[in-house]
């Protein structure tokens, strides 16, 4: 496909999907019951808990208690501050032993790699991450002109990539989903010691609705909680 008909139908799919998830006013806990691993939804920058609708749907119809993080709000802040929150509201879901397994898009791996580590020293904290488009090594349009701003985090040599970058013992506990071709990261979204799959779907939006996204999230959902 044309790469410009993909970023087309890529930025129509998220720009319609943000007016729906400005409008909808399903609560946090409609999907809160479930047989299988419970999931922790984590959305990426400016992306509302749910944005990321389409995706809670078919995994709690799957099975999986889905629980959001709405303090997060549209996640636009430094990611020493997503992660603080996030970590308050998981802690405040009080799954206890039913251990969750994070599912994120785009920013929301890079929070969810840094709630990994927390969950070393926590015995009921996360098993694991499936990340669905993350920028794990930045992206090279974090062009110098948006530093100040909080696209500036993505900087493939700021402060945030590399920190995270460096913490290498929960890679093992991460599947990183990437699109066939992503305009938001054209240098992909590859980590060294995680396990990375390609999408035969292009775009950085759309793949994370998608409905055989959801399944590959529900199977690598299930192996990580296995393990």
């Amino acid at each position: 496909m044309n790469r410009v008909r993909i970023v087309v139908r890529d930025w129509a799919h998220v720009l319609a999907q943000q007016v729906r998830a400005v409008l909808d006013r399903t609560p946090a806990d409609a999907f809160a019951s479930g047989p299988l691993t419970p999931v922790v939804l984590v959305p990426g920058i400016w992306e509302p808990w749910r944005y990321l609708l389409p995706l809670a749907r078919r995994l709690h119809a799957l099975g999986h208690p889905v629980h959001p993080l709405p303090r997060l709000g549209w996640n636009g802040r430094a990611i020493e501050e997503s992660v603080a929150l996030a970590r308050e509201e998981l802690v405040g879901l009080g799954l206890g032993p039913r251990r969750p397994v994070l599912v994120a898009h785009s920013k929301g791996g890079l929070i969810g790699k840094a709630l990994l580590v927390d969950a070393l020293a926590d015995p009921e904290g996360p098993v694991g991450l499936v990340a669905v488009c993350t920028p794990f090594g930045g992206s090279k349009l974090s062009w110098r002109v948006f530093t100040r701003t909080p696209l500036g985090l993505f900087a493939p040599a700021g402060a945030a990539i590399l920190a995270l970058a460096a913490e290498r013992v929960v890679d093992a506990r991460i599947v990183s989903i990437a699109s066939a071709w992503d305009e938001m990261i054209p240098n992909g979204s590859f980590l060294a010691g995680a396990l990375n799959i390609r999408l035969p779907m292009p775009g950085h939006f759309r793949p994370v609705a998608d409905a055989a996204t959801a399944r590959l999230v529900h199977e690598h959902v299930e192996r990580l909680a296995a393990v």
